[in-house]
């Protein structure tokens, strides 16, 4: 299994801190698939504005519909969702 080393919250700063501030999860904490680019603010920046774009923008599918598509590529790549 690959490893990319990130960045915790708690040893953030700076716009890193902006950005992880902004992507906290209700569960507390900033989720890994984001976390993977703490090196690179502005990739961060831009993965999460396109997550949130294909997950929340204006759609023709419900945000359960998409949430489902996500699981079902998620189970067919072998990856824990």
């Amino acid at each position: 299994m690959s490893w990319i080393r990130v960045i915790p919250e708690a040893e953030a700063s700076g716009e890193l801190k902006q950005l992880y501030d902004e992507m906290i999860e209700p569960s507390g904490g900033v989720d890994n698939i984001l976390k993977i680019h703490s090196l690179n603010p502005a990739s961060l920046r831009t993965h999460y504005e396109f997550y949130r774009t294909l997950m929340r923008g204006p759609s023709g599918l419900s945000s359960a519909q998409r949430e489902m598509i996500a699981v079902v590529v998620s189970a067919t790549n072998s990856c824990h969702y």
